[in-house]
C-alpha cells in the first residue's frame, strides 16, 4: 500500500527533489478507513463539520494506520478557535498556556482538539499581543498563533505527522512528503532542524521516541545537531520532562528508546546522576533489565508503575552514593537513608518526581535491605508491606542482572506460594543453617 502511494505522490516512482507540496491522495490509493477511527473521534470531526468548520484527523492516527496499525490516540486539528471548540462540546475542557488546546472526554477516551497553528516566526510583533514569546535560547515560551490547514502542516514537527484524513470525502491530504518518509521509513523534521529544536528541545526526544517505535531511522540532517543540543533540555521545566520520561519508556520500545537517549546524549539531561554513574563504572545492566520486563509487560497488555521505573533508572546513582558514604564511615542504614534524599533532591532538578511516586520508590529501595533478614517474624512482617511485591520484583530484577548471587529470590517466591506450614518450616530450616547466637560466659566466681 505505502509503495502505491509513493507511486502516486511522486509520479510513477521517478524522484522528484524535495520540496513542499500539498498532495490529495483519493480513497482508492490509500488503507486510511472510517473503520479504524473511534467512535468518539468520528463524532468530533462530524460535529465540527456539520457547524461549519473545518476539522481533520492529523497526526499519529494517520501515520499508524497507513503503515498497517491501530491507533491508540486520535487527534484532530481544525481552524476553529479552542473556545469555539469548547462551546460546541459540553464534556470538554480548554488547557495548556504554551499551546491553547482542547480535551473533549468521552469516558476514558480523550481526543485532542488543536486549532490550526500559523507561521509564528512570521507573526508580527506586538507589545499588547502575548500570544508568541520566546526565550533567549530560541525556546517558543508561547505560541497561539492561528493559521489556515498548509500552515499548520508545516508547524508540525515530522514530515510523517504531517498528514491528513477528511472524513468528508476521505482523503488523506500530505503537506511535507510524509508518504515518502513513511516508505523510506525515516524521521525527518520539517524545516531547519536546528531552529525547530531550539524552539522545543523535547523534539529530539520525540524523534527518538519515535525512530524506536517505528523502528525507523533519523534522517542525518534531523539527527546532525542533536548531540550538540542535547544540553537545551536543561531549559525545559521539570515538570514536562518527567511526563516525557513516562512516554519514553513506557510505550513498549525502552531498551531500544534507552540505547538511542544514549547515543545522542539526550540521556544525561534526563538522569545526570545515573550517567555519571555509569560513566565512573557503575553497570547499567540493572536498567536494562527492568526496561526488557517493562516492555514484556506492556506487550501483554500489563500496567507499568512509574516509581518501579524511576527506581531502576536511578539505582545506580544511589549505588554509587550509598557506596560512597559508606566509604567514609557511615553506618549502613544512615548511609542509604541520606543517600536516597540525596539521590532523588537532584534528580528533581531535571525531571520533577510527583511524592505519589517518590515515596513507593524509596519504600522499594528500603526494602532491599529487609528482604534478606528473613528470621522469626521478619519474614512476615515484610510481605504485609504495601510496596512487598514491587521490592521483590525489584529483587528479581537485580538478581537476573548479575548484581546479586541467584537464591533469595526463588525463596520469596516459594514462600509466598507455599503454605502457613511450609512457611513455618522454611523460616526453622533458614534458622538452623544461620549462624549461631554466642551464648554470654557467666562470670566466674574469684577465690
Amino acid at each position: 500500500m505505502l509503495k502505491r502511494l509513493l507511486s502516486y505522490v511522486s509520479g510513477n516512482g521517478k524522484k522528484k527533489a524535495r520540496t513542499y507540496q500539498r498532495q490529495d491522495i483519493p480513497r482508492d490509493q490509500h488503507n486510511v478507513s472510517r473503520s479504524f477511527i473511534s467512535e468518539p473521534a468520528k463524532k468530533v470531526l462530524s460535529r465540527l463539520n456539520n457547524a461549519g468548520y473545518e476539522a481533520y484527523l492529523v497526526g499519529g492516527g494517520v501515520r499508524d494506520i497507513l503503515l498497517g496499525g491501530k491507533p491508540k490516540d486520535f487527534d484532530i486539528a481544525t481552524n476553529a478557535t479552542p473556545e469555539e471548540v469548547h462551546d460546541l462540546f459540553r464534556n470538554s475542557r480548554l488547557i495548556g498556556r504554551r499551546f491553547r488546546i482542547v480535551h473533549v472526554l468521552f469516558g476514558r477516551e480523550v481526543i485532542e482538539v488543536t486549532t490550526f497553528r500559523g507561521n509564528a516566526a512570521e507573526a508580527q510583533e506586538d507589545d499588547d499581543d502575548d500570544d508568541r514569546r520566546t526565550s533567549e535560547h530560541g525556546l517558543l515560551l508561547r505560541d497561539n498563533v492561528y493559521g489556515n490547514l498548509e500552515e499548520d502542516a508545516l508547524r508540525r514537527d515530522f514530515t510523517v505527522n504531517a498528514l491528513y484524513y477528511c472524513i468528508r470525502d476521505f482523503t488523506v491530504v500530505d503537506f511535507a512528503n510524509g508518504i515518502e518518509d513513511l516508505e523510506n521509513r525515516q524521521m525527518r523534521l520539517i524545516g531547519d532542524p536546528e531552529t525547530r529544536y531550539r524552539e522545543d528541545p523535547v523534539r529530539m526526544l520525540r524523534a527518538v521516541r519515535f525512530a524506536a517505535k517505528l523502528g525507523f531511522d533519523i534522517e542525518p540532517d534531523t539527527e546532525a545537531p542533536i548531540r550538540e543540543l542535547a544540553p537545551l533540555l536543561t531549559h525545559i521545566p521539570p515538570a514536562r520532562l518527567f511526563e516525557e520520561v513516562l512516554k519514553l519508556f513506557s510505550a513498549g520500545f525502552g531498551e531500544a528508546t534507552y540505547d538511542l537517549l544514549s547515543e545522542y546524549n539526550l540521556l544525561a539531561p534526563l538522569f545526570p546522576e545515573t550517567v555519571q554513574a555509569i560513566n565512573n563504572g557503575e553497570p547499567d545492566e540493572l536498567i536494562r533489565k527492568a526496561l526488557r520486563n517493562t516492555d514484556a509487560r506492556i506487550a501483554q497488555g500489563k500496567s507499568v508503575t512509574p516509581y518501579f521505573l524511576f527506581a531502576a533508572m536511578l539505582w545506580p546513582a544511589l549505588q554509587a552514593e550509598w557506596r560512597k558514604r559508606q566509604d567514609n564511615g557511615e553506618p549502613v542504614q544512615p548511609a542509604l537513608h541520606m543517600a536516597i534524599a540525596k539521590v532523588i533532591g537532584r534528580q528533581v532538578q531535571a525531571t520533577s518526581i510527583p511524592k505519589r511516586f517518590s515515596g513507593p520508590m524509596k519504600e522499594i529501595w528500603e526494602l532491599q535491605m529487609r528482604l534478606p533478614r528473613r528470621q522469626g517474624k521478619r519474614a512476615f512482617a515484610t510481605m504485609s508491606h504495601p510496596r512487598f511485591r514491587a521490592a521483590y520484583d525489584f529483587l528479581l530484577v537485580r538478581e537476573a542482572s548479575g548484581e546479586i548471587e541467584p537464591g533469595l529470590g526463588q525463596w520469596w517466591t516459594e514462600f509466598q506460594e507455599t503454605d502457613e506450614r511450609g512457611q513455618e518450616r522454611m523460616l526453622t530450616q533458614l534458622g538452623s543453617d544461620g549462624p549461631k547466637k554466642r551464648r554470654r560466659k557467666k562470670p566466674t566466681k574469684k577465690a
